[in-house]
């Protein structure tokens, strides 16, 4: 079985989604936030902080380098909001499987993540606005990353995990 990345805007839901979908499929969960939090021993702003976004991506494609180096195979993988950015995070999740991308509005994920403190990009900007604003500069690179786009909008977590689960199914057969 291949991985199953789910790229998007912070806030879509790959996570919560991601966790609900890797139940019901029976297949291992990873975040590849976490893993990058787990490696560098403190958190995702103390990295923005400390070291800079560039040191951050960096140590991104580092996880998608690992995950393609141990061919990990079969796990639903939680993307950062950022991943589809680089050319050759995209290169490797499409060689290790199927790229879904989670959408929402502008709106809806300002209503998801307005309490926390932990998104550094959306520092300065945690409007709706400047969320439009974000996620119009990286749209472009979601869509050419995506093999499957899923609406994640008024759904619940479970409802996003089926309808990613039957859009896998119809591409299979």
């Amino acid at each position: 079985m291949n991985n199953i990345y789910l790229i998007g805007f912070m806030g879509c839901g790959k996570t919560s989604s991601g966790k609900k979908l890797s139940k019901l499929l029976n297949i291992p969960f990873l975040d590849t936030d976490q893993m990058i939090v787990e490696t560098a021993g403190k958190k995702i702003p103390d990295i923005f902080n400390e070291e800079g976004e560039e040191a951050f991506r960096a140590r991104e494609t580092e996880v998608f380098r690992r995950l393609a180096e141990e061919k990990t195979c079969g796990a639903v993988i939680s993307c950062g909001g950022g991943a589809a950015l680089r050319e050759e995070n995209v290169t490797l999740m499409k060689q290790g499987g199927i790229v879904v991308m989670l959408t929402a509005k502008p709106e809806t994920i300002y209503h998801r993540v307005k309490g926390g403190h932990n998104r550094p990009l959306l520092e300065g900007r945690m409007n709706v606005e400047g969320i439009a604003e974000l996620m119009e500069g990286r749209l472009p690179f979601y869509e050419k990353a995506a093999d499957v786009k899923i609406k994640t909008d008024r759904l619940r977590c479970a409802q996003v995990a089926k309808n990613i689960q039957k859009a896998i199914k119809a591409m299979e057969s």
